[in-house]
């Protein structure tokens, strides 16, 4: 089988830089031939490299070394002649998939780390150390000057992007097709995906599957299944990450209650008005800011149950889940006026770096103060939680770890402040 068989664009290296060839009717053949020399001197530097790329696609199909690399590294002497990867690398061959992984949410990972309030506030290991939020926020798009600066730092290792799922070098589709390909990221304290997924009923029957307990056409839906729909690389979900969106609902209390929600997310300011933060979080694509967008994602996902359940089945099951965000709002919101009260009567003072005299939750662990603490918690643990248990079929994280826990932490925000008003008389 040849490249233009798989629809691939035929890139050939040459001394200097690139030149493409759209493969067609009437394609240039060109052999290409494997750089005996890098292997073998990589097979005694970085043996497992080699291995990976032996075994991979891109070695079946002559993809070589020169090709994502270039020609000028020859030695260990001209080592840093090697050109740092990023997508635009992948796209000469994988057009589509770039150009849907640009549009997309994992494009903005970066951005939306630098964009929170306090992230320049963290240790450099962290953020562009990729040991904390880096480490998978890396995933994101980054300009030439923010890649020079990780370069110069020692820390312009793993900004490819694409690698994040289908790691070097060996590039596995079959790799990054399976839900163990999302674990990495897409766990843990506000996103416990993968532990919401793995122990539900359609992730239980995907791993009796890949053990052969079940037969391997049996229906196991995985990650990519709902969320990347015909291997779409935009890779979204309707309520996105925060699940709130706009148009506000048309059911008052909940109306109130969003509102409430967006004022402590600092999108509205305390009287409700726009912010300048809003204009990010638009940016970024935070929220769902308009009905179609939602819409056209809750239709996706939609298409994707129902290869397995009736239409009414995945209908009533999506609308329990937008149930409970608005439930977990309610709490919400109830436990954020009870601080922003706090500081509405001078209980507690606006510190420097908040924009207004109110909560501000994308303060995180930074917030100054046990009760906005346990806010910040409530929020983005908890409320998490609820919502994300609801919507992967996850009873045990929707209740217990969601739902009661909310109302646990509300409690403690109502005596936290009872006590905090009795200290000041």
């Amino acid at each position: 089988m040849k490249l233009r068989d798989l629809g691939f664009q035929k890139v050939y290296a040459l001394k200097g830089g690139y030149r493409d060839w759209t493969l067609g009717n009437h394609a240039i053949e060109k052999k290409w031939t494997v750089k005996a020399e890098c292997v073998e001197c990589h097979k005694n530097v970085t043996p497992g490299i080699v291995a990976d790329w032996e075994g991979s696609k891109h070695a079946e199909f002559e993809v070589t070394c020169s090709v994502c690399h270039g020609e000028h590294h020859m030695s260990e002497e001209d080592v840093e002649q090697v050109p740092r990867m990023k997508p635009d690398r992948c796209a000469m061959c994988h057009q589509v998939q770039g150009d849907q992984f640009r549009k997309g949410k994992h494009a903005l990972a970066w951005d939306s780390m630098k964009t929170m309030p306090t992230a320049h506030w963290q240790p450099m290991a962290l953020t562009e150390g990729m040991k904390g939020c880096g480490g998978c926020h890396k995933i994101g798009l980054k300009t030439e000057q923010e890649m020079k600066r990780l370069v110069e730092n020692g820390t312009g290792f793993g900004y490819a992007s694409c690698d994040a799922c289908h790691t070097r070098h060996s590039f596995s589709l079959k790799e990054a097709g399976q839900p163990q390909a999302c674990r990495t990221c897409h766990m843990g304290f506000d996103h416990p995906h993968w532990e919401m997924y793995s122990s539900s009923k359609h992730g239980v029957r995907h791993e009796l599957r890949q053990i052969g307990v079940l037969h391997e056409t049996a229906a196991a839906p995985t990650c990519q299944t709902c969320h990347m729909q015909e291997g779409n690389h935009e890779v979204r979900a309707a309520w996105g990450f925060l699940a709130v969106r706009l148009p506000m609902p048309k059911d008052k209390k909940w109306a109130e209650a969003r509102a409430t929600v967006l004022k402590a997310l600092g999108v509205l300011d305390p009287e409700g008005s726009p912010t300048a933060r809003l204009d990010a979080v638009k940016q970024i694509d935070l929220a769902r800011i308009a009905e179609d967008a939602w819409r056209k994602e809750r239709d996706k996902m939609t298409g994707s149950c129902t290869g397995c359940h009736s239409v009414s089945f995945v209908q009533g099951e999506l609308a329990k889940g937008d149930d409970m965000i608005r439930e977990a709002d309610l709490v919400m919101a109830e436990a954020i006026d009870i601080v922003a009260g706090l500081f509405r009567d001078g209980i507690l003072k606006k510190p420097k770096s908040y924009t207004y005299a109110y909560p501000d939750l994308l303060s995180f662990h930074d917030a100054p103060t046990v009760v906005e603490q346990k806010l910040f918690v409530m929020f983005f643990e908890q409320r998490a939680r609820t919502f994300q248990g609801t919507f992967h079929a996850n009873p045990d994280y929707a209740l217990w770890y969601g739902w009661s826990a909310m109302r646990q932490s509300l409690t403690e925000i109502k005596e936290l402040a009872e006590t905090m008003r009795r200290q000041k008389q």
